[in-house]
C-alpha cells in the first residue's frame, strides 16, 4: 500500500494530499483512512504543494450613488 501511495503522489505532479489520495485508492478498491495515508506520507517525506490564496480587491465602491430622500424627512 505504501508503494501505491507513493506512485499516486508522484503520478499527480506531487500535489495530491491525503483526501485525493484516499479517493484514488477507494476507486482502486483499497479502504484506508486519511490518518494512515498521512502517516505513510510523513514517513516517506511526501508533502503536497499547494497554492496560497491571494487578496482580490473589489472594483466597485460601496456607496457609489447618493441615497435619495424618499420619505421627505
Amino acid at each position: 500500500m505504501e508503494q501505491a501511495i507513493i506512485h499516486i503522489f508522484d503520478e499527480n505532479q506531487r500535489v495530491y494530499g491525503t483526501r485525493k489520495i484516499k479517493a484514488t485508492l477507494q476507486k482502486e478498491g483499497w479502504i484506508v483512512s486519511r490518518r494512515r495515508i498521512g502517516r505513510l506520507m510523513k514517513k516517506n517525506g511526501l508533502v503536497s504543494a499547494y497554492t496560497v490564496s491571494q487578496y482580490k480587491p473589489h472594483k466597485s465602491p460601496c456607496n457609489d450613488s447618493p441615497i435619495q430622500n424618499e420619505l421627505n424627512r
